[in-house]
């Protein structure tokens, strides 16, 4: 019975010190708009600037992977495909 009693109330304690913060969350897009009259940095803004940019950047510079992996090859990379066909081969014949 003193464990009932014990755990109502520390669990009437938790709630009372929960509730007040509860219900005092802030609204985060009021604070957000007031930061931003202030002349806080507009994230969103930049974000978007970035995106367009990298847009335009992607189509002049894409990369070619599979041409990468064959110059590093040839500088005597290790070939993970090769390996991985080994290892392959090993987990079959176990």
């Amino acid at each position: 019975m003193k464990r009932i009693a014990f755990a109502l109330t520390v669990l009437t304690a938790a709630a009372i010190a929960v509730a007040p913060t509860a219900s005092a969350a802030p609204n985060f897009d009021e604070l957000r708009q007031e930061n931003l009259n202030k002349g806080a940095v507009n994230f969103d803004e930049l974000r978007r600037e970035n995106l367009e940019k990298d847009a335009v950047v992607e189509v002049y510079a894409a990369v070619n992977f599979d041409e990468l992996r064959q110059e590093n090859l040839d500088k005597g990379a290790v070939d993970f495909d090769e390996l991985r066909r080994e290892n392959l081969e090993k987990d079959a014949l176990a």
